[in-house]
């Protein structure tokens, strides 16, 4: 088992600048940092592969799908940026060391239509899909997705919706990443959901019911670690959450209060829940 730490519980821009932070997550007892990534960010791409190298952090990387480069959008200009976007993204993904790119990587984030997801919209994300997993193969890049909670996206809701989406595409490295902020909204039992869909598993993001620090909430950790392990699981438990996040990522996450004291508390505290009872439950 790995765990991990998404930069977004401090910053969306990573650079030079973010030495220091480094050093405390790799003090922590983190053993990989996961960072956002856009065609723009990070700006200093090989300083951050420096500094991770140099004090011995592996990484992954999560994206999401801007409204303007809509994979599912009905305009094929639209379509096109999107595949882009997504391609440039893996693309970064293998240059910064990282084997795992994560994140609802198939419609633009809050993109909704007012109904329900068509046929045709589901075949334009398997044709995106399997384009980009095809790069991906060539640089050694697992693409993860992420079904989001239904106020966020409309198109994919559940780890079930997930399986289909990822069998259709028909890839080895198109997998499933699994959340527990969205899990805790969407399935009716994460800890079962995760047992239906254990063989495509590849990737989970930690997070607690109110997107606050793990352990903190009435999130099921003891039934979500035990499915887990029971499933086999053995990949990265990377915790995902947002203190005191700026006013783009506040709007995109719907946050509108402080969920810790500081991005340092949440870290922390979180790195020790989550490894207290992966030890007690033998998940390590």
């Amino acid at each position: 088992m790995k765990f991990g730490i998404n930069t977004l519980v401090w910053t969306t821009q990573v650079g030079r600048s973010e030495r220091a932070l480094f050093s405390r997550i790799k003090n922590w007892g983190f053993d990989g940092v996961e960072l956002y990534l856009s065609p723009e960010e990070p700006a200093e791409l090989n300083s951050v592969k420096r500094m991770l190298d140099d004090l011995q952090l592996e990484r992954t990387t999560c994206s999401v799908i801007p409204k303007q480069a809509n994979l599912v959008s009905r305009e094929p200009e639209v379509r096109a940026r999107g595949a882009r976007l997504l391609r440039a993204c893996i693309e970064r993904t293998a240059e910064l060391g990282a084997q795992l790119i994560c994140g609802p990587l198939y419609a633009g984030l809050g993109v909704m239509t007012g109904t329900r997801r068509t046929e045709e919209e589901w075949q334009w994300a398997c044709e995106s899909l399997r384009s980009a997993a095809t790069r991906g193969r060539e640089l050694g890049v697992t693409l993860a997705i992420e079904p989001l909670n239904r106020f966020e996206t409309y198109f994919l809701n559940t780890l079930q919706d997930a399986v289909k989406l990822i069998h259709d595409v028909g890839e080895p490295n198109v997998r499933i990443h699994f959340d527990t902020f969205h899990a805790n909204i969407e399935e009716r039992d994460p800890a079962k959901a995760i047992l239906a869909v254990a063989k495509d598993l590849s990737h989970v993001h930690v997070s607690e019911n109110d997107r606050g620090i793990p352990g903190t909430g009435h999130t099921d950790w003891r039934g979500i670690f035990s499915a887990l392990k029971i499933a086999g699981y053995n990949g990265w438990l990377t915790i995902e959450s947002f203190a005191r996040p700026g006013p783009e990522l506040a709007a995109a996450a719907a946050i509108w209060r402080d969920l810790a004291s500081s991005g340092d508390a949440l870290a922390e505290q979180g790195l020790r829940f989550i490894k207290t009872l992966s030890s007690e439950l033998g998940l390590n």
